[in-house]
């Protein structure tokens, strides 16, 4: 799993921003893909079970739940 950064709020968004892309682009292509697997999977257990994508009609789009 990866791992959370807070970071200080004096901290620049172009400092962050720097570091996020250099973390990013050290990744192999094969981390990358398995990366967006995982947050995929995150994201449909904080939803629930639900995806937040799912087919309606013509390809995927994307929907809030009724509330």
């Amino acid at each position: 799993m990866g791992k959370l950064k807070l970071y200080d709020i004096n901290t620049s968004r172009e400092t962050i921003v720097e570091e996020r892309d250099a973390v990013y682009l050290s990744r192999t292509p094969e981390q990358r893909f398995f990366g967006v697997l995982q947050l995929n999977h995150i994201s449909v257990t904080m939803n629930g079970g639900q995806p937040l994508k799912s087919p309606q009609g013509k390809g995927l789009v994307i929907r809030k739940p009724a509330i």
